[in-house]
């Protein structure tokens, strides 16, 4: 029987979802947690892979056994023998011929920021560090640009071997939540000097950019994350987005953000 399954993890100790050769990936140790609980050998595709460092909130897999656990007792069954980073929350059974991979519709990912004066050590793992107020409404314009189909090569990164570089972004939302504030006899907010919001720009806060795609090129959210960053800094704008897109020049674009701060956030199906 075929078995569908929602997977989340905590990508920092893995070299990414696939197997490699160079360290643990969280495929590996996934089958070899679902090995252990069905008693042979499980073999699992995922929606697409995840890069070393990258986390997953809901990752989809679909995998074949023949088994006697109920279809709700196996998440109990599988997560009894995997790490407390990774962890299947759900599973369904699915017709013969579903494919994690292939049928997947769309896709989001979240690339998220804090925007901080100094380093807020439990964001750290999960959020990328800036340390500079950002322009928001400039982000969302040049977010507005980037959406739709295009040739992505700008936003691909070197290493790829895909010759065919169009996509289509469905929608970039970037949402901003405050920091918690800090109290104590010094200040009342660390991060408020100033009310940014007088003049366009955001800062002291958690920032979201959530982007929905078909399908995504190597490296191609972190990319498209640090080049809304290079906006909200000044240091682009959107008409140089639209110069970059069609030029499909990858300097043009920013910097590459660490992976810490990325996560796939949902597979849409249908």
């Amino acid at each position: 029987m075929r078995y569908a399954a929602i997977i989340s993890y905590f990508g920092a100790a893995y070299v990414g979802w696939q197997r490699q050769l160079n360290g643990l990936s969280v495929q590996e140790a996934l089958e070899k947690a679902m090995s252990k609980a069905f008693g042979t050998d499980i073999s699992v595709t995922a929606s697409g892979r995840t890069d070393a460092g990258v986390h997953a909130l809901a990752q989809v897999v679909h995998f074949d056994a023949d088994t006697s656990i109920p279809t709700d007792k196996i998440p109990f069954a599988v997560n009894s023998y995997l790490p407390g980073d990774i962890s299947m929350l759900f599973c369904e059974p699915v017709p013969d011929d579903f494919n994690a991979r292939f049928a997947a519709k769309r896709k989001t990912y979240c690339y998220r920021l804090y925007l901080s004066r100094h380093r807020r050590p439990l964001l750290e793992a999960t959020h990328e560090h800036i340390a500079v107020p950002l322009d928001l409404g400039a982000m969302r314009a040049a977010a507005d640009v980037i959406e739709g189909e295009h040739d992505f090569k700008c936003f691909e990164a070197t290493g790829s071997v895909i010759k065919n570089t169009v996509r289509t972004v469905y929608g970039i939302d970037i949402s901003v939540s405050p920091i918690d504030s800090v109290s104590g006899v010094l200040k009342a907010n660390a991060d408020a000097e100033k009310d940014w919001s007088d003049i366009g720009k955001i800062f002291g806060c958690t920032v979201d950019i959530s982007v929905t795609g078909n399908g995504f090129l190597y490296n191609m959210v972190r990319i498209i994350a640090g080049t809304l960053v290079y906006v909200g800094m000044g240091k682009l704008s959107a008409k140089d987005i639209k110069r970059t897109i069609s030029s499909g020049d990858r300097t043009l674009a920013g910097k590459t953000l660490p992976a810490k701060g990325l996560c796939l956030i949902s597979v849409k199906y249908d």
